[in-house]
This record gives C-alpha cells, sequence and structure tokens, in this order.
C-alpha cells in the first residue's frame, strides 16, 4: 500500500528544480494502456509549486492518456529535459513518478481553458540543472521521496 500526502505546506522541489521545471513547459508523460504498453507523449505541462497539471481543451478528454488514467491506470511518470551543447556534452532534467487524479479537473491552465488532469509526485531524480558538461562520470542523479509512506517491510 502507498498513502500520498498533498500536504501543500511540505516542500517537494528544491528552488532550483522548481526554477528549472517553470522554465521548461514542454514534458514526456508516460502512462500505462489497458494491455500494459506504456504509452509516452510531449505534452504541456504547468508546476504550481505543489501539483503537475497536463491538460487542454475538450478534445483532451477523448485522448489516450486520459482514457488510460480515467480507467483506473493512474500511475504515471513526467520527464522535463533538455540538452543544451552536443560538444561539449551537457544534458540536465528532471524525471518524476506521480498519481494523477482519474477524473480530469475543468480549470484555466497553461494551454488556457480546459480539462486537466492533476499529478501528485510522489518520486524524482534531477541532473545536472547547473548546465555543467558531463565529466569522467555520467552526472550523478538527485533522488527525491515526495510524501510517499509506504508500508514497512516485512519482518523475518
Amino acid at each position: 500500500m502507498v498513502t500520498i500526502s498533498t500536504d501543500p505546506e511540505r516542500p517537494t522541489f528544491t528552488e532550483a528544480e522548481i526554477a528549472y521545471l517553470r522554465s521548461q513547459p514542454l514534458a514526456r508523460l508516460a502512462t500505462l494502456g489497458p494491455d500494459n504498453q506504456p504509452d509516452v507523449v510531449p505534452v504541456a505541462c504547468e508546476f504550481d509549486g505543489t501539483h503537475f497539471w497536463v491538460g487542454g481543451g475538450p478534445t483532451v478528454l477523448r485522448t489516450r492518456k486520459v482514457r488510460n488514467v480515467s480507467s483506473g491506470r493512474s500511475r504515471v511518470a513526467l520527464v522535463f529535459d533538455d540538452l543544451l551543447s552536443f560538444d561539449p556534452f551537457i544534458a540536465r532534467g528532471i524525471r518524476i513518478y506521480g498519481i494523477a487524479n482519474e477524473d480530469p479537473v475543468e480549470r484555466v491552465g497553461i494551454t488556457g481553458p480546459g480539462w486537466f488532469l492533476r499529478i501528485v509526485p510522489t518520486e524524482s531524480w534531477s541532473w545536472n540543472l547547473a548546465g555543467e558538461p558531463v565529466g569522467e562520470e555520467w552526472y550523478p542523479a538527485q533522488h527525491r521521496v515526495h510524501g510517499r509512506i509506504a508500508d514497512p517491510p516485512p519482518q523475518h
């Protein structure tokens, strides 16, 4: 069992991560289809400091991503990333696991008025937000758990 905290007072991202998320309106959203096939699509994504919002006008309700989530497969993944340079190689980004609400919310968002999935982050990994060239080793990832409380492991 996993319990998700949606406490808006609990900080979930560093200031650098929040600045990066707000500078990158394009993300990739992965959902799980009825045949357990992962499906990933580019999406406009808004971060309000607590939740991520993905959606759009009324036609978004007929999209595969909304159908996948609305049918109970609410675990999702988001990736925000960019490639600053090939030479030297400079990549940075944030990967987020989360839970999307099964019923889209009507609101005005990044793409205007419409229907949006609200995503509560549960885990994230960020790398190289300072934009440094890759060195001898690949960029170390900073892992965070966001308000997720898992059952304790079984005692032997």
